[in-house]
C-alpha cells in the first residue's frame, strides 16, 4: 500500500512559486482576496490556511469581510468593485453563503482573469474545451497528486463518486480531457459497489462519511477521498480509510491528501492570473 502524500506534492508547488516572486524582475507580488460572508469555523479554518500559503510563498493576501444580512445587489456590487482593482490579481468568494444570496450570479461579477476558483462560465467553458484557463482547484489538484506519483490515467477506469460543481462534475471532465474512461456516480446510483469494485481509480467526493467501505473496493486500487465533514466538531472523511487503507494499491490520506492540493493550485492559479496581467499590460 503506498500513500499519495498531498503534503509532499503542495510543498514542490509552492516553493516554485515562492521562488519566482522572489526573483521577479519588478519585484510585484500577486494579491489574493477572499470574500467572506458566513463565518462558520470551518470557512475560517479554510481562509487561515489559505492566508498562510500565500503568505509563505511572497503574495498578499485581503479578506473582505462582510455581514450576512448583505444583499444580492450590495455583494454583486462589492465584488464587482474589488474586480476592479488592479492590485489584487486572484478573487474566490468563501462558500457557504447565506441562503439569501444567489452564489452564481455573484461569482459572474468576477472578472474571468481573476477566477482563481475557476467557477465562472468563462472558465468552466475553458476547461470543457481543453483551453488554457485557471481550473477549479481540488480536482486540478487531483490531477496534479496523481501525476507525482507517476499514476496515467489514460485508458483506466476511473469511477467519480459525487456530482457537486466544485469537485464531481469539473474532476469527471478533467477526467475525460486526459483520456480516462470515467464513470460518474451520486448517491442514488444502483448497485453502486459493482461499479466500484471495478474501477482501477475511485475519487470519491460525496460529503458522506464513511461512505466508501472495504466492501466497495478491490485489490490494486487507487482511492483518492476528498470529502471532508465535520460531525460533533470532528472531521470525518467520505472513506472508511483505517479499514481500507492497508486493502488497496495506493490512498490519498486523510488529512494530508487533497486538502493541501487544493490550497497549493489555488496559490499557483493566482500566480498564473499574475502573470496573465503582466503579459496583457
Amino acid at each position: 500500500m503506498q500513500i499519495l502524500d498531498g503534503r509532499i506534492v503542495a510543498s514542490t508547488i509552492l516553493e516554485n512559486i515562492k521562488n519566482q516572486i522572489t526573483y521577479s524582475a519588478d519585484h510585484e507580488k500577486p494579491m489574493l482576496a477572499v470574500v467572506l460572508v458566513w463565518e462558520n469555523p470551518a470557512s475560517l479554518s479554510y481562509i487561515r490556511m489559505k492566508e498562510k500559503r500565500a503568505r509563505e510563498v511572497g503574495m498578499n493576501f485581503g479578506l473582505y469581510r462582510y455581514d450576512t444580512t448583505i444583499t444580492q445587489d450590495e455583494l454583486e456590487i462589492a465584488v464587482s468593485e474589488l474586480s476592479k482593482n488592479d492590485k489584487i490579481h486572484g478573487i474566490i468568494v468563501q462558500s457557504p453563503l447565506p441562503s439569501h444570496i444567489d452564489p452564481y450570479a455573484v461569482i459572474e461579477c468576477i472578472d474571468p482573469i481573476k477566477d482563481v476558483d475557476g467557477f465562472t462560465k468563462t472558465q468552466i467553458g475553458n476547461m470543457f474545451l481543453g483551453h488554457t484557463g485557471l481550473y477549479s482547484c481540488t480536482p486540478k489538484g487531483i490531477i496534479t497528486m496523481l501525476k507525482h506519483y507517476d499514476v496515467n490515467v489514460e485508458w483506466k477506469n476511473v469511477v467519480v463518486v459525487g456530482r457537486s460543481n466544485i469537485v464531481g462534475k469539473p474532476m469527471t471532465l478533467m477526467l475525460v480531457n486526459a483520456w480516462a474512461t470515467v464513470t460518474s456516480c451520486n448517491s442514488k446510483t444502483k448497485n453502486i459497489s459493482e461499479i466500484t469494485k471495478k474501477a482501477d481509480i475511485i475519487i470519491v467526493a460525496i460529503w458522506k462519511p464513511g461512505f466508501l467501505t472495504r466492501e466497495m473496493v478491490s485489490e490494486n486500487q487507487i482511492i483518492i477521498d476528498v470529502g471532508c465533514t465535520f460531525v460533533d466538531g470532528i472531521a470525518r472523511w467520505d472513506t472508511d480509510f483505517d479499514k481500507i487503507k492497508d486493502y488497496v494499491r495506493a490512498i490519498s490520506p486523510v488529512p494530508g491528501g487533497v486538502g493541501p492540493m487544493t490550497v497549493s493550485t489555488l496559490i499557483e492559479n493566482t500566480w498564473k492570473a499574475f502573470e496573465s496581467k503582466k503579459r496583457d499590460n
